[in-house]
């Protein structure tokens, strides 16, 4: 079965940096597409940024300046590095991937087959 595991989430003060971990079993997630997303309750859903299988990225025009998605593909394991945090970047945090790709830098929510558990972050001002 497809698994992804974030981790990385914490509280920090504004300004402050966090890098989030998604560790990926069960597919071959070099061939997938895969994103990070955030939400905080009673709001909707957003996405943060999305990464194809060639390592090309899109990001939430408001974050692309402070926050960096990569892959390491021989690890199974997506990453988002998020620089000069903000107490509105507080959310729990969410790692997704799908099996298409082609549609991947265009990708929202509903687009994404499996999701993790998620990671809490708290930037406090």
């Amino acid at each position: 079965q497809v698994q992804l595991v974030e981790s990385g989430g914490g509280s920090v003060q504004a300004g402050g940096s966090l890098r989030l971990s998604c560790a990926a079993s069960g597919y071959i997630a070099s061939s997938y597409c895969m994103g990070w997303f955030r939400q905080v309750p009673g709001k909707e859903r957003e996405g943060v940024a999305n990464i194809d299988s060639n390592g090309n990225t899109r990001y939430k025009d408001s974050l692309t300046d402070r926050f960096t998605i990569s892959r390491d593909n021989a690890k199974n394991i997506l990453y988002l590095q998020m620089n000069s945090l903000k107490p509105e970047d507080t959310a729990m945090y969410y790692c997704a991937a799908d099996s298409g790709d082609w549609y991947c830098l265009t990708a929202s929510g509903t687009d994404f087959n499996y999701w993790g558990q998620g990671t809490q972050v708290t930037v406090s001002s």
